[in-house]
């Protein structure tokens, strides 16, 4: 099964769009199913459901570190690399989606009580977010084949 398929078919198990993402891509990258999805599970509904970066984005940007990132604090060449692919990352999601902002891509503040009823009662989360983890599953998966090199970084 492609990583892409993984994901969606995660989220449909009822993992968060964060848990989705870093399930499918972090056992390649030296991270266990089940550890990646504890390291996920506050980073749904846009960070501890606050409407904030979208969880499929913060699942992605984890797997980018995992890859990329930097395993010594003097290691600043590498720690640039993170965040060039990081930028380019968020930069492509934003060009297919507008923004990476959970309650701008729903359209509607999952952080207030009534934003999270209206959200579950028209089924937002089976209906919108299924494209958001495909989109950052599939932008991943581009970078993580592509190697190291950031675009314009």
């Amino acid at each position: 099964m492609r990583k892409v398929e993984l994901a969606a078919a995660l989220s449909r198990e009822g993992f968060n769009c964060a848990q989705a993402v870093i399930g499918a891509y972090g056992p390649e990258l030296g991270l266990s199913r089940d550890l990646a999805m504890g390291v996920a599970a506050g980073f749904g509904g846009g960070l501890g459901r606050t409407a904030g970066v979208c969880g499929a984005v913060s699942g992605a940007v984890m797997a980018l570190g995992l890859r990329h990132g930097a395993r010594a604090g003097a290691d600043t060449d590498t720690k640039e690399r993170a965040y060039a692919l990081t930028k380019e990352f968020l930069a492509r999601f934003t060009a297919r989606h507008g923004t990476v902002r959970c309650r701008e891509l729903l359209g509607v503040d999952i952080g207030t009580p009534e934003g999270l009823a209206r959200a579950r009662a028209e089924g937002m989360f089976k209906t919108l977010c299924p494209d958001f983890i495909r989109t950052a599953a599939e932008l991943l998966e581009e970078m993580l084949e592509r190697g190291g090199e950031a675009v314009n970084g």
